[in-house]
């Protein structure tokens, strides 16, 4: 297999021509995203998050007829469908897990019996040697520059990654703040061995982000995010109403329950999917600050590939 990488450790495990993982996200990583990730040489993944078990089994069953590269299914097992989502993904053939926002002894060993990677999503060196001593294939290691659910430890990437490859044996994949080939090269110089990237992937023409959405992120300047309701699960928000509402309450100390009253249910759908950029909750992570277009994943693994390349022979 072909590849500007030297190190095949991530492209080997997943068959995938490139060691670049397009992140699982609620409401904007479906089948079509997962699909032409893929088909452009990454590992694509399925955000089963905000699926009900009867709709990730429409989208699985799309992604057949989409493509036959390597795609995974991402399972927040914080979520109640966690355990139906891996019964559906295992009967429609999915041989890569991605696990996040839970233990990850809980699912690994069962995934394995079947033959099945299983890769676990941390936030933080001590984390990453429970996942190792769990028995996952490989590491996500997130610093809390990325968007959506975060670790409560608050370590950047910069500092996160040479932690984790320092302290486990396995393979280690960069995540959070990563849009450019620059940044898949600094990362690959930390010791990883591949990256997932989320946001830059929200605008692509195949995401399922809401075009009103995308144009917030693509109009977004450094500092319109920040990581908000530590208190019930830390999430890294686009600045809107609903943001400015949410830090009211916490700024006056609000109880979990206050600030679980005006989460309610449905906002990231409303905000992600739906467009409302007012009332919905919008997770984003620092670098679409500098996401200035919303290309095709083709084109998008393209510039990340030649980006890649220039930043190493400048070096």
């Amino acid at each position: 297999m072909i590849t500007p990488f030297k190190d095949k450790t991530i492209t080997d495990l997943f068959n995938i021509k490139y060691p670049i993982i397009q992140a699982g996200m609620v409401y904007v990583s479906g089948a079509k995203l997962a699909a032409a990730a893929a088909n452009a040489g990454c590992l694509g993944i399925i955000g089963a998050g905000s699926m009900r078990p009867d709709v990730l089994e429409q989208h699985l069953i799309k992604l057949k007829k989409l493509t036959s590269g390597s795609v995974a299914v991402n399972i927040p097992l914080l979520y109640k469908y966690s355990e139906e989502h891996i019964r559906i993904s295992l009967e429609h053939g999915i041989k890569i897990f991605f696990t996040s926002a839970g233990s990850p002894k809980k699912y690994t060993s069962y995934l394995k019996e079947r033959g099945c990677i299983v890769v676990h999503v941390t936030s933080s060196p001590e984390l990453a040697i429970k996942c190792e001593q769990a028995g996952v294939d490989a590491i996500v290691a997130e610093g809390f520059e990325a968007g959506g659910h975060n670790g409560r430890d608050e370590i950047t990437t910069m500092s996160l990654i040479p932690q984790v490859v320092k302290a486990v044996g396995i393979p280690v994949i960069a995540a959070g703040g990563i849009s450019s080939g620059a940044s898949i090269a600094a990362c690959i110089a930390l010791g990883a061995h591949g990256v997932q990237i989320g946001t830059r992937f929200v605008c692509t023409q195949e995401s399922s982000a809401h075009k009103n959405f995308q144009e917030a992120i693509i109009n977004s300047k450094s500092g319109d995010t920040l990581l908000s309701m530590k208190s019930l699960v830390p999430v890294r928000l686009l600045k809107n109403s609903f943001f400015e509402r949410v830090q009211e309450l916490e700024s006056s100390c609000a109880s979990k329950s206050e600030l679980q009253e005006l989460l309610g249910t449905g906002r990231a759908r409303k905000g992600m999917l739906e467009g409302d950029l007012i009332e919905g909750e919008l997770e984003i992570g620092q670098v679409s600050a500098l996401i200035e277009d919303s290309p095709t994943v083709a084109e998008l693994v393209d510039r990340l590939i030649i980006e890649y390349k220039e930043s190493i022979k400048k070096l």
